[in-house]
């Protein structure tokens, strides 16, 4: 709204003195690379606005705001403003100049404020007041020429009223009113003829009302309209033919927010120089519908239920310098969409998948010089362009698969720390003898299990150095590649494998401890099927993505690190259903299952515990307690995050992509690291068999030394 009151005090000329001059660099750069300002140094287009100053003068940072169309204008006339304001400061006193004015109110010059004085009607005012504000009141209703004295006025403010309809006569006799707000107000119906008098208005603001019809000839004497704001009102449809008809000079029409479906062919003429559709419900746009209009400058049709745009849309748009089609389900572009578009400057088509993009599509855009994508992969299409956004998605950025440099160092630490302990624990379990081999058995699958997770990361630790200094390249078809599904599809399989086996071991330990009489004890082939039915289990939640395209989509290649945890609007149902199912069905079950069995576990020991007064057993019930919190403890932090990313993202909330990558890199991999320790490492049984283990071998070794000592006397007596 600041923006509105410094428009409002310059007079806005003939449109064609507003066309903007393109701000390219100009140069012998190769494509895909722009200069540092006058300097013969050429630097990537991932280089320049980027925040950093990569050259040594700054110029890659220099002219990165967006300023096309209308906004190149503000800074012009905000400064004629502020001069404006000035002069009227030095040649004008700020004694009241009105005879009659209310009591409660405040006067200055021939300018009158009622605002916020709960009043219920008009009250009578000096004939030569001129700005008269009555906003934030309890006005009802306007009668008939209830300003007709007031010939003078120019400003009237009226917004933040009860007001629900208006007469024909209302404004009659305001021939030199040139702002009238009415926003924040319960009108509905525009009548034909309402504004007939208002021949010197420039401005009408009608925003947050409930207006659902206009009937035609409502705006019928606003020949000197030069701003319509309609937001967020109720309307259908524009009356056809009406609006540079009635309103010749008409040259910004804002009706973001209401609820037209269709743009009919020969709504919007000629006058218009920007026109905003944003957050309508439009679904359809006729071929000829922005036929007719030759001026116009800016368009933003964003947030609509556009799915398709016609070939001819935008053929007579040469003057056009921003287009905003954000955030429409569209299902394609067509690839000479925007080839009419010389003049353009500003392209914004963030929140739109396009399967089909080609550098064809932007390569006639010569003046191009800002565009904002969903993906920041989609930049590589469009390298003639200084400013393409995003530069990363948290995730990736144009230079690294992995963007933060703290990431690029945690997946090595992570995987080696991952791999190391479980390939130890392997070893170690392999070699040392246990009474329980059944239970040993389900260790070393766990740990198998967790060691495809270092893989993992080891493959994204690989892959971003293979990539670096120019993912941007590549992304598009490393997100697509059989090697991003395998990589994805390994983190999966030891996800869901680790899940699934920590479930079954702790059901296992809840069955002895909490019913030690019971006659379940798992033999050696009842757990070998066990291991193979939860590794077979997880190799078919792994793969089913595979089985259909159509359904799944690349389920794995959604983004750099190829884990299917994030969902977003585009995902496709099969896809989403799939995800929330594990995430959120069967891995959050495995977790409640798991607080569940290690509560029950201790309750039963305690209990049993205070059946005597043994120190002895105060002792052993305070180390088992920390040793099943820490347990539970280590399960919550690996994927009670998952759960909260996971159902968060079903909202369809934007979530950081920095969020996913160190959930992917560091949180989901937390289990894979510390099981090692907390089911081998820590545990007394183990330590005390390693340590058997080292005692017999150092024993071992030892008479291996007396042997050797005994040959040699015998050796060197004979």
């Amino acid at each position: 709204m600041f923006l509105l009151f410094a428009l409002a005090t310059v007079f806005i000329g003939d449109m064609d003195t507003l066309m903007i001059p393109s701000n390219l660099d100009s140069g012998t750069c190769p494509l895909g690379q722009f200069p540092c300002g006058n300097l013969s140094i050429c630097l990537p287009q991932l280089l320049h606005c980027n925040g950093h100053k990569d050259c040594a003068n700054g110029a890659d940072e220099e002219n990165c705001v967006d300023n096309s169309g209308w906004p190149k204008l503000f800074d012009t006339i905000q400064s004629a403003r502020v001069n404006q304001a000035i002069q009227e400061e030095e040649t004008h006193s700020y004694e009241c100049a009105l005879d009659v004015y209310p009591e409660q109110c405040e006067c200055w010059k021939r300018m009158v404020n009622c605002s916020s004085h709960g009043l219920h009607f008009v009250p009578t005012i000096s004939a030569n007041v001129t700005a008269l504000d009555l906003k934030n009141n309890k006005i009802k209703s306007l009668p008939d020429y209830v300003f007709h004295l007031y010939q003078d006025l120019e400003k009237l403010l009226l917004q933040n009223n009860e007001l629900q309809s208006i007469s024909r006569l209302t404004f009659s006799g305001l021939f030199r009113l040139k702002m009238l707000f009415l926003s924040d107000n319960r009108i509905e119906i525009l009548k034909a003829e309402v504004f007939k008098d208002l021949h010197s208005l420039e401005w009408l603001i009608l925003d947050n009302n409930r207006v659902n019809r206009i009937v035609p000839g409502a705006f019928k004497g606003l020949n000197s309209l030069y701003f319509l704001y309609m937001l967020n009102n109720s309307i259908t449809k524009i009356p056809k033919n009406s609006l540079c008809v009635e309103m010749p000079r008409l040259n910004w029409l804002d009706l973001e927010g209401n609820e037209m479906d269709t743009i009919r062919n020969s709504v919007f003429q000629e006058c218009i120089t920007v026109l905003v559709l944003r957050r309508n419900k439009i679904k359809k746009i006729q071929k000829k519908a922005l036929m007719q209009m030759h001026r116009l400058v800016d368009l933003d049709l964003s947030v609509n239920q556009i799915v398709e745009l016609p070939p001819v849309l935008f053929t007579n748009l040469q003057e056009l310098q921003q287009l905003n089609i954000s955030f429409n389900p569209l299902n394609n572009i067509a690839p000479n969409q925007f080839d009419l578009l010389t003049n353009l400057q500003s392209l914004i088509i963030e929140g739109i998948e396009i399967p089909n993009i080609q550098n064809r599509m932007f390569s006639n855009l010569a003046n191009l010089s800002h565009i904002y994508f969903k993906k920041f992969q989609y930049c590589n299409h469009a390298p003639h362009v200084r400013s393409c956004k995003p530069n990363s998605d948290g995730i990736s950025s144009f230079e690294d698969m992995l963007a933060n440099i703290l990431l690029r160092v945690f997946v090595w630490v992570m995987a080696c720390v991952t791999c190391f302990g479980n390939l130890f624990v392997i070893c170690m379990r392999s070699f040392i003898v246990t009474e329980n081999c059944q239970h040993a058995m389900s260790i070393k699958s766990l740990c198998c299990a967790d060691c495809l997770m270092g893989f993992y990361l080891f493959c994204l630790g690989a892959f971003d150095i293979k990539f670096q200094g120019e993912y941007n390249r590549h992304a598009q078809v490393w997100m697509e590649s059989w090697e991003c599904k395998l990589v994805g599809s390994l983190a999966m399989l030891s996800s869901e494998v680790s899940v699934l086996m920590l479930t079954y071991m702790t059901l296992e330990k809840y069955l002895c401890i909490v019913f030690p009489f019971s006659h379940f004890r798992a033999g050696r082939g009842q757990t070998m099927v066990t291991l193979a039915a939860v590794w077979g289990l997880g190799f078919l939640i792994t793969i089913i993505p595979f089985f259909s395209d159509d359904t799944f989509g690349n389920f794995y290649g959604r983004n750099g690190v190829c884990f299917p945890l994030q969902s977003d609007s585009t995902e496709k149902y099969g896809a989403r259903g799939y995800s929330v199912s594990i995430f959120l069905g069967l891995n959050l079950l495995a977790f409640i299952t798991i607080v569940f069995s290690y509560s029950s576990m201790f309750y039963s020991i305690h209990r049993t515990g205070a059946k005597t007064a043994e120190r002895s057993v105060f002792s052993r019930e305070v180390t088992i307690a920390k040793r099943f919190f820490f347990i539970v403890f280590t399960d919550a932090l690996c994927w009670i995050p998952i759960f909260l990313l996971k159902a968060v993202s079903l909202t369809e909330a934007e979530i950081p992509g920095t969020i996913t990558s160190w959930v992917v890199i560091f949180i989901l991999p937390i289990n894979s690291a510390l099981n090692p320790i907390l089911y081998t490492l820590t545990t007394s049984s183990f330590q005390e068999k390693l340590k058997q283990c080292l005692q017999s071998k150092r024993h071992q070794l030892q008479e291996s030394g007396k042997s050797f000592t005994l040959v040699s006397i015998h050796t060197n007596t004979a």
